[in-house]
């Protein structure tokens, strides 16, 4: 388990300056084309993600044109109140019972890291897919490794941000390195 989220030494790291929300859009969908092709070769793959930023910088977004940058086709709903959203992720037209998950969570509601246990999704971070954690610090010291840290930082309009992809474990390395070289 993590002591503090962000303490773990940065593998590889990519800086982006979105300017707009579509290169926003476009980054996310390149992240989920690397996320897919990892869990495509090791299909029981499971890949922790934290989003971290101020209130407002667009993790939820990100997570959003992520997750739908992965083929799901409904709404991605803001996890706020639910703490949990699941999305069922057919990866490559695999069938529907091979099928990933991706979890995300929002933790902003949360006043005591023990709430994250309490709540039981410590499972949720042993099935094929992947997980991603908004504000991660809610829950310091009760959450998994981090394969991936993407850091949001709002810019000076409204839809203009810089984003950090840190990958702090070798497979959370390989993800954004077969993307990228």
């Amino acid at each position: 388990m993590n002591q503090i989220p962000g303490t773990q030494t940065v593998i590889y790291s990519i800086n982006q300056h979105c300017r707009q929300e579509a290169d926003t859009a476009q980054l996310a969908k390149w992240l989920g084309q690397g996320l897919s092709q990892s869990l495509q070769q090791d299909p029981q793959a499971h890949l922790n993600i934290s989003l971290v930023g101020d209130l407002g910088a667009g993790k939820t977004t990100f997570a959003r044109y992520l997750i739908q940058g992965m083929g799901y086709v409904g709404k991605v709903k803001s996890p706020t109140y639910t703490l949990c959203e699941p999305y069922l992720l057919a990866i490559n037209g695999q069938e529907p019972q091979q099928a990933i998950t991706a979890h995300h969570f929002d933790l902003y509601r949360m006043r005591d890291p023990l709430e994250w246990q309490e709540a039981g999704f410590v499972e949720y971070f042993d099935v094929p897919g992947f997980c991603l954690i908004e504000w991660p610090e809610k829950a310091a010291g009760t959450l998994p490794r981090f394969d991936i840290q993407i850091q949001l930082t709002a810019g000076k309009t409204e839809n203009e941000r810089s984003i950090t992809l840190n990958a702090l474990t070798e497979q959370g390395a390989t993800v954004l390195k077969q993307q990228h070289d």
